[in-house]
């Protein structure tokens, strides 16, 4: 595979990521990454079995009027990924390093005509699933990090693909992104993988009743159950759906396929992202979804999107790279330890 706007991860970006201390295993010490190998001969060669794929990229964001920032959130990631510990818990030499999609010479600046982007988004959905495509090929579980929501629509048709039938999401989201196919943008991947027949089933876990349109509901009505939701005021303010029982019934709604998990940092409360929320669940709520999510073999990827670190404290710069590294390990350790 080759593609001009994707670097393969190597040792010199790893030593610069990684901080080594005496006495102790980094997980930057352990990971294996492609280096100068072609990217398909490495993801035949390597034993591990998650592969993780950065996207920097805020097109899709800027599309559907959105702040930038998302690009931003693979770097951060690695900063804190790759300087947990390797340990029983969770061993470095489980994960490959693959590299990261950089979009900035499609846009060097960002654009406030959202028809112009459209087709800029269209070209990033072509990458995305073509490079998914080819991980799925070798039977690893790929965990993407950083851009829009808008790269949901490429991870769910790579899996289709690979699949050959529709796939199943679920989405731990304030949003549906289930808005107008009016072009493509963060807003309506989900949409589109719908009308386009590679998403089959879809759970929107969490959603913020005051910002879904009685559009999105007619939407969601008319797929006839495909679609389905319970929301964050259910759940957390009116406490009508305890939070345990509703992780089993989003699960039961999605668990006939293989399927992705979708994270979406705005969901999150006051965690730095491009539609930061000052009311939402806790980071812990969102470990423990994906803790229950992963522990399934049908559970075929995980996809951490929306965290912008430019929008959080000086002081604390790698407040979300540390969130991600927290859920990619929660993941993989639900993963090994299947249970549902």
């Amino acid at each position: 595979m080759s593609s001009v706007y994707f670097k393969a991860f190597d040792s010199e970006q790893c030593e610069k990521f990684t901080n080594p201390r005496k006495g102790e295993k980094k997980f930057g010490e352990k990971v294996d990454f492609p280096g100068n190998r072609p990217i398909e001969n490495f993801l035949a060669e390597t034993p591990a079995k998650y592969i993780l794929l950065g996207i920097e990229e805020d097109i899709g964001v800027q599309a559907n009027f959105g702040r930038n920032g998302t690009k931003l959130a693979w770097k951060n990631t690695l900063n804190s990924l790759l300087n947990i510990q390797h340990n029983k818990y969770c061993k470095g030499n489980w994960v490959g390093v693959l590299g990261s999609f950089s979009f900035d010479d499609l846009l060097p600046n960002p654009s406030t005509d959202v028809e112009k982007l459209y087709p800029l988004v269209e070209l990033i959905d072509k990458e995305v699933t073509h490079l998914l495509h080819i991980i799925y090929k070798y039977d690893k579980i790929p965990v993407i990090i950083g851009g829009g929501h808008n790269n949901a629509y490429g991870n769910i048709k790579a899996l289709a693909l690979h699949t050959g039938t529709a796939v199943n999401a679920i989405n731990f989201d304030a949003h549906t992104d289930f808005r107008a196919r009016e072009g493509r943008h963060s807003g309506n991947g989900f949409s589109y993988a719908y009308e386009e027949k590679f998403l089959d089933k879809y759970f929107i876990f969490g959603l913020h009743e005051n910002y879904t349109s009685k559009s999105i509901f007619q939407e969601i009505k008319n797929t006839n159950g495909d679609v389905a939701y319970n929301t964050f005021e259910e759940i957390a303010v009116r406490e009508e759906k305890p939070f345990s029982t509703q992780l089993n019934i989003a699960h039961q709604h999605i668990k006939d396929k293989r399927y992705g998990i979708e994270m979406d940092l705005d969901s999150i409360e006051m965690i730095p992202s491009s539609a930061i929320t000052p009311t939402g669940f806790t980071a812990t709520d969102a470990r423990r979804f994906i803790h229950y999510m992963g522990q399934s073999k049908k559970a075929s990827y995980l996809h951490i999107c929306e965290g912008a670190p430019n929008f959080g404290s000086d002081k604390n710069p790698n407040l979300v790279g540390k969130l991600i590294s927290y859920m990619i390990t929660d993941f993989i350790k639900a993963k090994e330890n299947l249970t549902v």
